[in-house]
C-alpha cells in the first residue's frame, strides 16, 4: 500500500526549510541555542537572504567555481549594521561537518568581500595603492556570519565538534593551529534549551519523547490538545514516521489530535525495534563466524565495512557470555 507521504514525495529537508523560514521560529531557535533564551535576535529585524554562497576561487592562473548552498539564511539588522545568520539542517551524523560549516562561513565572507571590492572599483575612490590592490578600503568591514547546525538524528552525535577534532595533530602544534568550533544543537538532547515560541517548543518536546519512547508522557500533555497539522508534518519528517506524515497531510491546514498518532507511533516503534534487532543479530553472527574462521578484528572490519571498535565490542561481549 502506497502511503500519502510516498505519493506526495515528501522530503524532510524541504519540510524543515519551510518551517524555519518563519522569522519568529528562526529567531527563537538562535536565541535558545546561542543566547540562553535571551531575546537578542528579534523576528521583526530579520529578512530573507540568498542561500547560495557559491564563489569562484582563483589560485594563480587557475580558477574554479565552488558551490555551497545553506538551508536558510537571514540577515538581522542591529541598528545600521547587520549579522548574517545561517542554518544547516542535518538528519545524520556527518564526520566532516565542522569543515563543511567553516567553508560555508568562509564563502559567506568571500562573497561579501567580492561585493565590496566590486563596489569600490566602480566608485574608484582609493587612498593609496594598498587599497587599490586589495579592493578593500581601510575603513571597510565585513559583517559577522553565524551558522547553526541542527541535528535531528535519534542517536547521539558522535562526530567531531570542531576542526581540531578532525585533525591528526601533535600536541605541541595545537596552540598554533587555528580551530573552528561549530554551533551544534541536538533535538534528542535539547531539554536545557529555553524556547519561547510554542511551535518550536512543541516540535522539540514531542520529538525528544518519541526518540525516548516516552509515549505516555506525550499522551499526558497532548491527548486532549490538538496541534497544527504543519507541526505534525515537521515532527513526522524529523522522526521518519510515515504514519504521522500521512495524518498531517490528510488534515493539511487544520488541526490534528495526537492520540491516534501516538498509537501509530508506538506500533511503528515496536516494528522498527524488531527490525533493528534482527539486523543487528545478523551482523553480529557474521562477525563471530568470520572470527571463528581465523580473521582478525581488523580484517573483519575491513571486509564488512564496519568500525574496528564495533567488531571488537561484539567479540568482547560474546566472549563474556561464553565464559558465564
Amino acid at each position: 500500500m502506497i502511503t500519502t507521504a510516498a505519493k506526495n514525495k515528501i522530503k524532510a529537508d524541504t519540510v524543515l526549510k519551510e518551517f524555519w523560514r518563519d522569522n519568529a521560529r528562526f529567531a527563537d531557535l538562535f536565541n535558545a541555542a546561542l543566547f540562553q533564551g535571551k531575546n537578542i535576535i528579534r523576528p521583526e529585524e530579520l529578512e530573507e537572504s540568498d542561500t547560495d554562497i557559491s564563489s569562484i576561487l582563483k589560485l594563480g592562473s587557475h580558477m574554479e567555481t565552488v558551490q555551497k548552498i545553506l538551508d536558510v539564511i537571514k540577515k538581522s539588522s542591529n541598528g545600521v549594521e547587520f549579522v548574517i545568520l545561517g542554518l544547516e539542517n542535518q538528519q545524520h551524523v556527518h564526520f566532516g561537518m565542522p569543515l563543511r560549516l567553516m567553508v560555508g562561513d568562509a564563502f559567506g565572507y568571500l562573497k561579501e568581500y567580492q561585493e565590496v571590492a566590486k563596489r569600490n572599483k566602480e566608485e574608484g575612490h582609493w587612498d593609496g595603492s594598498e587599497e587599490f590592490l586589495s579592493g578593500f578600503r581601510r575603513e571597510d568591514r565585513l559583517h559577522p556570519m553565524v551558522t547553526l547546525c541542527v541535528y535531528y538524528g535519534e542517536r547521539e552525535w558522535d562526530g567531531p565538534f570542531s576542526l581540531m577534532d578532525m585533525l591528526k595533530i601533535p600536541e605541541e602544534l595545537k596552540p598554533v593551529v587555528n580551530d573552528y568550533k561549530m554551533n551544534l544543537i541536538q533535538v534528542r538532547d535539547s531539554e536545557q534549551l529555553q524556547f519561547h515560541n510554542t511551535d518550536v517548543q512543541t516540535v522539540f518536546e514531542i520529538c525528544r519523547n518519541i526518540y525516548k519512547k516516552n509515549y505516555e508522557e506525550i499522551a499526558n500533555v497532548y491527548q486532549s490538545k490538538e496541534i497544527d497539522s504543519e507541526l505534525g508534518l515537521v515532527i513526522g519528517a524529523i522522526t521518519d514516521s510515515p504514519k504521522l506524515v500521512d495524518q498531517a497531510l490528510e488534515r493539511k491546514g487544520g488541526r490534528m489530535n495526537m492520540c491516534r498518532a501516538l498509537e501509530e507511533l508506538e506500533k511503528e516503534g515496536i516494528k522498527k525495534g524488531i527490525k533493528e534487532g534482527i539486523k543487528e543479530g545478523i551482523v553480529n553472527g557474521k562477525i563471530l563466524a568470520r572470527y571463528e574462521d581465523g580473521m582478525t578484528p581488523e580484517e573483519i572490519a575491513e571486509k564488512m565495512g564496519l568500525p574496528v571498535e564495533q567488531v571488537e565490542k561484539v567479540l568482547e561481549e560474546n566472549k563474556v557470555l561464553a565464559m558465564v
